[in-house]
């Protein structure tokens, strides 16, 4: 299936330059006013390098229809402002849910075809799949403070167990 884009997509320098603004605008937005850093702006900083990844694999020709219909998803739901933590109302911290959805689909697109594929996408400072391991840490540890009939504690636990 061969998709024909209408429009032009902007240069690479233009999309490393967003991806440069918006990684420096959450970086910015994550100091609090006394000059910190929050404890999880480590691992909210993955959202922008999880977001650019799944925009260029759903661009990637050897990543198949059915699979690409996944990654569209995790894209849906990255800008959707209906989620499990909504963005408008949880500020920076409702980013832990698209971080956690785009996770598990970038886990599953490595079970799928070869870490070298997705990797060559992945802008972040440190490797994908060391990004991925940090991020399955802390979303274990946030996920156990969630209530226990919450849409995404269920959908974790799930799996986990599959």
């Amino acid at each position: 299936m061969n998709i024909e884009l209408k429009k032009e997509l902007p240069s690479y320098e233009q999309q490393q330059d967003f991806y440069v603004k918006l990684r420096a605008k959450m970086t910015e937005f994550l100091t609090s006013k006394s000059g910190k850093k929050s404890k999880l702006a480590p691992y909210l900083l993955f959202a922008p390098d999880l977001f650019h990844l799944l925009i260029k694999a759903l661009l990637d020709n050897r990543i198949d229809a059915k699979n690409k219909t996944l990654i569209g998803s995790g894209i849906l739901y990255f800008i959707s402002p209906v989620d499990v933590l909504p963005e408008g109302l949880v500020g920076p911290g409702g980013y832990i849910d698209d971080i956690i959805v785009a996770t598990f689909i970038v886990n599953m697109l490595l079970n799928k075809f070869s870490a070298e594929i997705i990797e060559e996408h992945w802008a972040g400072d440190v490797k994908l799949l060391t990004a991925l391991k940090k991020i399955a840490e802390t979303s274990n540890s946030f996920v156990g403070k969630l209530p226990s009939k919450s849409l995404l504690g269920r959908f974790i636990k799930k799996t986990k167990k599959a």
